[in-house]
């Protein structure tokens, strides 16, 4: 059994899913799942939650991630990236100083609205469905937090922006919002991901050395979502976790505390009990 996160560069061409299928293979356990799609186009660090570490992957996509995003302008299409249809073209070019201040006033906390070609459903199907037999997709606006959009390359025909923003954003949809904030229209030419959460480029493993290497590069569940508050329980605790049953020890006022047990294994993910000084094991991972 493999518990744990594999860290894998994803190639571009390749969807998540396609991803998954190919370490279940290579490492043999049936139990994998991604966290935090990545389109076709983007390449980068896609992390894969494995067996029992599967129960954390709402924690996982919950994390922030970070970007090198390349923006061509003059040119949008109905996907907002450079596979999709061209929906217009224009011989117009920003200048460094009105991109510099586009940038600035896409960075903070506001509302974005996802692309027609999204995952996202609309009445029970994905959105992409829809778009693709140009039916009328209408989807809400989301909050999002960008922290930074620096650029560090202009070329004039492109822009080179090092992104850090909350999960759920569309970085196709910034790429679509910057081509109309500088006038020109713009588009994504090409995208990857540097860190989602805790996991970065440095742990992460190319398909290849997975399926030549097996599963060598696992993030063990101990070392996972060093972020949150952790308890180390007593042996009477650990079996009191595995019955589904409240333990002593809520630290203040976190909303989400991990359990670990003498030995330093990640036992559950607890939530504040039923009165205060317990803690009730939501996610029981024994």
């Amino acid at each position: 059994m493999l518990d744990g996160v594999l860290v894998i560069d994803k190639p571009q061409g390749l969807t998540s899913h396609d991803v998954v299928a190919v370490a279940r293979r290579a490492v043999g356990e049936r139990r994998i799942g991604h966290t935090g799609t990545l389109d076709p186009l983007a390449t980068g660090v896609l992390p894969l939650a494995c067996g029992r570490a599967t129960r954390l992957v709402r924690f996982l996509t919950a994390s922030d991630k970070e970007y090198q995003a390349t923006v061509r302008f003059g040119i949008t299409t109905d996907s907002h990236d450079v596979t999709g249809t061209e929906t217009s073209r224009s011989g117009l070019r920003p200048d460094r100083d009105v991109v510099t201040r586009a940038l600035a006033s896409l960075t903070g906390s506001y509302l974005q609205t996802p692309p027609a070609f999204s995952a996202k459903k609309v009445a029970g199907r994905r959105a992409y469905e829809l778009a693709r037999r140009e039916q009328a997709v209408e989807l809400s606006p989301v909050p999002v937090t960008v922290t930074a959009a620096d650029l560090h390359a202009f070329s004039g025909d492109t822009a080179q922006v090092r992104l850090v923003c909350s999960a759920g954003f569309y970085v196709r949809a910034f790429a679509h919002s910057l081509g109309e904030l500088t006038g020109t229209g713009a588009c994504l030419q090409a995208l990857r991901r540097t860190r989602s959460g805790e996991f970065t480029l440095e742990q992460a493993l190319s398909l290849e050395e997975l399926s030549s290497g097996g599963p060598g590069g696992v993030v063990p569940m101990a070392s996972l979502l060093r972020a949150f508050p952790a308890v180390t329980v007593t042996q009477d605790g650990r079996n009191r976790i595995s019955h589904g049953q409240e333990v002593d020890g809520a630290p203040g006022t976190a909303e989400w505390v991990r359990l670990m047990d003498g030995d330093g294994r990640l036992v559950a993910m607890a939530r504040p009990g039923s009165r205060p000084g317990l803690l009730h094991p939501a996610v029981v991972l024994i």
